[in-house]
């Protein structure tokens, strides 16, 4: 049973992404010399089609995140999860998906997040713009399966 389920837009990360694109489009289109500057556009418009979003889901025995369609789909059992706090990202952190020195990020947005501990002590966060329903969501599964 879905138990949780947000979807959380790029916003600033997305509009960039699209204006680099349209740029370089527009660069590609006018100067036949500099046609290598298209490539770019189609990189900067997959990447949007890509990171436009994140989804995250809890079960009854997953917790699931996504990013746009599906891309870097992940998933781990409840009953592997140790804790769960909310937290802030640091802007050093920035946003994306890359180690931090508090485990893997997933953010697209924000600075809000959910920092998650697995039993055997690996950690990692979520972004969210609403990080305190995403951790209460979590508990409650989480105290569920227990």
């Amino acid at each position: 049973m879905e138990r949780y389920r947000h979807r959380q837009f790029a916003g600033f990360i997305l509009g960039g992404l699209l204006v680099a694109g349209a740029a370089c489009a527009v660069a590609g289109a006018l100067d036949p010399e500099a046609r290598w500057v298209l490539l770019l556009a189609v990189v900067f418009i997959t990447l949007a089609l890509l990171f436009n979003s994140l989804t995250v889901r809890v079960t009854d025995k997953h917790l699931e995140w996504w990013f746009g369609p599906g891309f870097l789909r992940k998933r781990v059992l409840l009953a592997a999860l140790g804790g769960v706090e909310v937290t802030e990202t640091r802007l050093i952190e920035g946003w994306g998906v890359h180690l931090t020195s508090r485990g893997w990020l997933y953010n697209i947005s924000g600075f809000g997040a959910v920092l998650v501990t697995r039993e055997d002590g690996e950690r990692f966060m979520l972004g969210s713009d609403e990080p305190e329903a995403l951790a209460e969501a979590i508990r409650s599964a989480l105290q569920a399966t227990r």
